[in-house]
């Protein structure tokens, strides 16, 4: 049988329906979307064990969709939650399971301010086998050339063709059939950053806390787990479970937390809280590759608000190995998001996240006011893409940190904080000073002084405190319109 006259087999059809209640509508995406990758599971398991398919093995993902014709007047102070104007919205949905809060959130929002039912149905778009048995212990997908037949002739696979950042990046005002986009993401894209997830952070995505610190140092890791101990012990704190790559999780805090013997590239940890407003950690490493590449997969998570808290050279004189560096701007000299966020984009520093910051300063150090100043700069933060800058010609780069008015310099804040001001993620860096190369003291063994290692276990402190108080702001705070252009999703 010629493969071009295959029969194409696909799950019963289901007729798209009308909700408005928003709970309701969550639980049918869920029907629909496991309904169709049980359907793909069940005959991608048949074709691995069996034989060639005779027939396309085909399931779709689940919509929403809303349709509105009139200017209804919104709450002007909420970014989020309302369509731009009348017309038909729509986006793909997966894992509604994972997403169940979220979605529940953003379509009440829009059932109350537009007074229109949100429409749940199947999509057009096929579910890639790969996402559809992804998760299950029981299928896997082998590499093409083990099977008697190609994968792609019977199943759909991932197309990144289709699998991009043109809705976050502006460039696409609407989907193929015309309507306009509702989510940031479309489905295809957030299936592609869970399985990237798990394999850069050895932890599944259900674990991820809506509160998310991002550092370049081991020892941060070490001082997150001790935290971590402390917080299971306090039956007040909220926390719940700690987990670690490999999902290893604890819920007492003396219990053994076995390493894997090989680690993830970005080894990751979550102190977990039911309501999942809890703090996860991840250990980006060393350059802005990394930054984008950790950013780019869990802004799909819709993230409250995420945090650089890591090492960088000093640029002035009169810092000290140890002071705190808080970023109220950026140079961007990375470039790893040249092609998405042009650099003449400002990248402003967010008033919420600021004050968080400096208040988790004060708290933490027992110092504030002018006082504060001893231990604390803020000001121009340099992200470079070059770790061995130092050894160049010095003219050009430092007239340049110069004239930026920098007074830090790393290789991850400014990209942390572009692809926050890109996804629409609340953003902030406070970084600790760990060499000064343009003043002698280069990071060498043996260079930090007592004081410098106080503080950076001090750093992370301030780093969870900080997360902790945006955790007790209310969500349309965190979620400004700063980060909104003209023409936005009506999801966060």
């Amino acid at each position: 049988m010629n493969d071009e006259a295959l029969p194409i087999l696909t799950p019963a059809p289901a007729a798209p329906e009308s909700f408005t209640d928003p709970a309701a509508a969550v639980a049918r995406l869920e029907e629909l979307y496991f309904a169709a990758t049980g359907f793909l599971s069940q005959h991608f398991a048949a074709a691995v064990t069996g034989h060639k398919p005779q027939a396309r093995i085909r399931a779709f993902y689940p919509e929403i969709r809303l349709t509105t014709t009139s200017h209804v007047k919104t709450d002007s102070r909420l970014s989020f939650g309302h369509v731009a104007g009348p017309g038909t919205y729509s986006t793909t949905v997966t894992r509604p399971d994972l997403f169940a809060n979220y979605l529940t959130q953003q379509l009440d929002l829009l059932i109350r301010h537009h007074g229109q039912p949100i429409v749940i149905g199947p999509s057009d778009t096929p579910i890639p086998v790969h996402f559809a048995v992804a998760g299950n212990p029981k299928v896997s997908v082998p590499q093409e050339g083990v099977l008697e037949f190609s994968l792609r002739d019977i199943f759909d696979v991932p197309d990144l063709a289709t699998t991009n950042d043109d809705i976050v990046n502006g460039t696409r005002q609407t989907h193929p059939d015309g309507s306009r986009p509702l989510a940031p993401f479309t489905a295809q894209r957030v299936d592609y950053s869970l399985a990237r997830l798990m394999h850069y952070t050895a932890t599944d995505a259900a674990h991820f806390q809506n509160h998310v610190l991002f550092t370049n140092y081991q020892f941060y890791v070490d001082e997150f787990e001790a935290y971590a101990r402390q917080a299971l012990a306090d039956p007040q704190s909220g926390y719940t479970e700690f987990v670690a790559p490999g999902n290893v999780s604890i819920a007492a805090p003396d219990a053994p937390l076995p390493h894997p013997a090989k680690m993830p590239q970005m080894p990751t940890y979550h102190l977990k809280r039911a309501d999942g407003q809890g703090i996860t950690l991840v250990n980006i490493g060393v350059g802005p590759s990394n930054a984008k590449t950790a950013t780019d997969h869990i802004a799909v998570l819709r993230p409250h608000a995420w945090l650089m808290v890591g090492h960088c050279a000093g640029l002035r004189n009169s810092q000290s190995l140890g002071d705190f560096v808080l970023a109220h701007a950026y140079l961007r000299e990375d470039h790893v998001l040249d092609d998405d966020l042009p650099v003449w984009v400002p990248i402003p520093a967010l008033a919420e996240i600021q004050i968080a910051l400096e208040d988790a300063v004060e708290e933490v150090t027992q110092l504030e006011g002018y006082e504060l100043k001893r231990i604390m700069r803020t000001g121009t933060v340099a992200t470079i893409d070059n770790r061995n800058w130092e050894l160049r010609d010095q003219s050009g780069p430092v007239q340049r940190l110069s004239q930026s008015r920098a007074i830090a310099l790393d290789m991850e804040s400014a990209t942390i904080a572009a692809n926050g001001f890109r996804f629409r993620v609340p953003y902030g860096t406070l970084l600790c000073v760990s060499d000064k190369p343009l003043h002698g003291e280069l990071k060498l063994p043996g260079m930090a002084s007592e004081f410098y290692k106080t503080q950076v276990a001090r750093h992370l402190q301030i780093g969870v405190r900080a997360m902790e108080r945006l955790r007790e702001m209310p969500i349309e705070r965190i979620h400004s319109r700063k980060l909104r252009s003209f023409d936005e999703t009506a999801f966060l």
